[in-house]
C-alpha cells in the first residue's frame, strides 16, 4: 500500500469511527504496526488536520482540512444514510465500507448541528431486513477492476443446472437484486450475451484480453437484443 492511500485510510477510519479511536483500532484498520501509526498521526497533523488525543488515550479528528464544508438538509442526511445502510446486505463488504467512508466524509464536512442530527440518526434509522442473498466467493474487486478497464476474466461456472464449465467473458456489467448478484458478460465460449449468478461462479482470475474501447458498442447491442429476447441465464 503506498503511503498516500495509506494516509488516506487513516483519514477515512478517523472520520468514520467513534471518538476517541484507540491507536490499536487505527493500527489495525490501515494494516500498519503501532510504531507506523504514531509517525501517521504526526504526518497528518504536519498536513494541517487537527487531531486530539494521544497514546494510551485515543484520537479524534477535530478539524479536516481536505474536505470543504457542506450543508444537506434532514431529510436528505436520512436518505443518505438509508441508501448507505442498504450497503450492507449485499454481501460486498468492500463496496459497503467504501459508503461508510464516504458518508463519514460527508458527515465531517456538515454544520456542528447537523452533524449532531446524522449521529443521532445513524443510531434511529434501521433498514428493513429483507431475503438472505448468497455472499459472493469471488474476489469483487477484481471482477469490479475488470468492468472498469475492459479486461476479460476467466472464471468457473455452476449453472442452475449443475453443470460446470470453464469459460473466458467479457464483463459489462454488474446487477444486485433481493435474491443475488448478476453479472452481465459477453461469454467468449457462447459468443454471446450472458447473465451469470455471481454467488454460482467458483473460480474468477484475469483473462489475456481487453475489449476496450468494445464495452460501450457491446451494451447497446445487448440492449437491443434484450428488447426482443431477454438473454439466457448461464
Amino acid at each position: 500500500m503506498s503511503r498516500t492511500d495509506r494516509l488516506m485510510r487513516l483519514m477515512d477510519a478517523l472520520r468514520r469511527l467513534p471518538a476517541p479511536v484507540t491507536a490499536a483500532r487505527l493500527a489495525q484498520e490501515t494494516g500498519v504496526s503501532l510504531r507506523q501509526l504514531y509517525r501517521d498521526i504526526a504526518t497528518l497533523r504536519a498536513g494541517g488536520a487537527l487531531i486530539d488525543g494521544e497514546a494510551g488515550v485515543g484520537y479524534a479528528l477535530t478539524e479536516d482540512p481536505a474536505l470543504p464544508p457542506q450543508s444537506f438538509s434532514r431529510l436528505e442526511i436520512e436518505a443518505l444514510l438509508l441508501a448507505v445502510s442498504g450497503l450492507r446486505g449485499l454481501g460486498d463488504e468492500v463496496l459497503s465500507r467504501a459508503g461508510e467512508d464516504a458518508m463519514a466524509r460527508i458527515i465531517a464536512t456538515l454544520p456542528e448541528s447537523q452533524g449532531r442530527h446524522a449521529m443521532h440518526a445513524t443510531m434511529r434509522l434501521f433498514r428493513p431486513v429483507g431475503a438472505t442473498r448468497p455472499v459472493p466467493g469471488v474476489d469483487m474487486t477484481l471482477l469490479r477492476q475488470s468492468l472498469w478497464e475492459e479486461h476479460s476474466l476467466v472464471i468457473e461456472y455452476l449453472d442452475l443446472r449443475d453443470h460446470h464449465s470453464r469459460r473466458e467473458i467479457w464483463p459489462l456489467g454488474l446487477s444486485y437484486s433481493d435474491q443475488s448478484v448478476m453479472l452481465l458478460a459477453h461469454c467468449r465460449l457462447r459468443d454471446d450475451f450472458r447473465v451469470f449468478h455471481v454467488p454460482r461462479i467458483r473460480l474468477m482470475e484475469r483473462g489475456a484480453t481487453s475489449f476496450r474501447p468494445r464495452r460501450v458498442a457491446l451494451l447497446r447491442e445487448y440492449l437491443a437484443k434484450e428488447r426482443a429476447i431477454p438473454p439466457p441465464r448461464a
